[in-house]
């Protein structure tokens, strides 16, 4: 009898510490009147990430001049980019309309293992597209030999599932702890630092997982990146003509904004070992990388990059043709 009643005691106190069906996710402000203008401004944000990415992704499927490698990872970033913001912005768009900031423990945990997965893949893509440029620029002649498609493929496959791994480790991780009945996020989505933020017991374990994951899925592919932007520079300081010079360093200067812009976020997040508290600097560079930067990037690479341009105009031209 006393077994019975010390069971049925433990079950009770499990199903307390574990009894939460959702969050409250409290937003960039609590005043309506900048929710409603962050409504519009993120809303166009988004309708350019999805047109823009769209169009990149087009381009580089349907036209010969942009059949390459380089485009070929720009596609995979194009697609990431829309999984990326798509996985925030329409749950802040609706929250930002409406009275009932909640959402389902279900679609909070998938929110942030989508966010974490195409985040990680992001990081790791991107040392794959300075790999790419690094034997356009240093080997030119075995570029062909080196970049073929199977091999391309198989990078970009292994950012993926890089990306995935790193996400279900978090995941699975967080899903361990006991939340109580705290449930009210301080952020505008579901992020891992914030979400551990509202677990009962220390998360310290957690918080190292979070720092060591980011050392190898941001921080080392980073070190690479200038490991080989090093080496790009020294081969571009070799090239005797100007125009040479100038043409080599224009392959990478779209590569090299993007990197920044979204690196330089990241590490504010992420390789602070041991803090998890979020104040409003957080929720800015967390915006910045999760919304702006997927703006940016199909601009960039379409305004600062002449074989987009042409590629453009021919197709739309073929299609008002039709």
């Amino acid at each position: 009898m006393l077994a019975d009643e010390a069971r049925d005691f433990l079950i009770m106190v499990k199903w307390n510490f574990t009894n939460v069906d959702k969050f409250i996710l409290l937003g960039l402000t609590s005043r309506q009147d900048l929710q409603i203008l962050l409504f519009f401004i993120f809303l166009i944000c988004y309708n350019i990430t999805l047109v823009g990415n769209i169009i990149i992704i087009w381009l580089s499927s349907v036209h010969p001049r942009l059949s390459t490698p380089m485009y070929f990872f720009l596609r995979n970033l194009s697609s990431l980019d829309i999984g990326f913001t798509s996985s925030v912005v329409p749950k802040m768009l609706i929250n930002n309309l409406s009275v009932d900031k909640s959402i389902s423990f279900n679609a909070c945990f998938t929110q942030l293992f989508i966010h974490l997965s195409l985040g990680g893949t992001e990081c790791i893509l991107l040392l794959v597209m300075a790999y790419d440029r690094y034997v356009a620029i240093c080997s030119p002649l075995h570029y062909t030999n080196i970049m073929h498609p199977s091999f391309c493929i198989k990078m970009a496959a292994a950012a993926w599932i890089g990306g995935l791994i790193n996400s279900i480790i978090h995941t699975v991780f967080a899903l361990e702890l006991p939340y109580c009945n705290r449930n009210v996020v301080n952020h505008f989505f579901c992020e891992v630092p914030t979400v551990l933020e509202l677990s009962c017991i220390d998360a310290s374990f957690n918080k190292t997982v979070v720092f060591i994951c980011a050392m190898i899925v941001a921080f080392t592919p980073f070190c690479c990146i200038l490991i080989t932007y090093v080496n790009i520079i020294f081969s571009i300081m070799k090239i005797r003509t100007t125009t040479g010079r100038i043409k080599a360093f224009s392959t990478c200067g779209s590569h090299v904004i993007v990197v920044t812009l979204f690196y330089g976020t990241i590490f504010f997040i992420y390789l602070r070992p041991g803090i998890v508290n979020v104040n409003n600097e957080d929720k800015m560079a967390t915006l910045f990388y999760s919304v702006i930067t997927p703006v940016f990037n199909p601009i960039i690479y379409s305004l600062r990059n002449k074989d987009v341009n042409i590629a453009f105009k021919e197709s739309t031209k073929k299609l008002r043709c039709k």
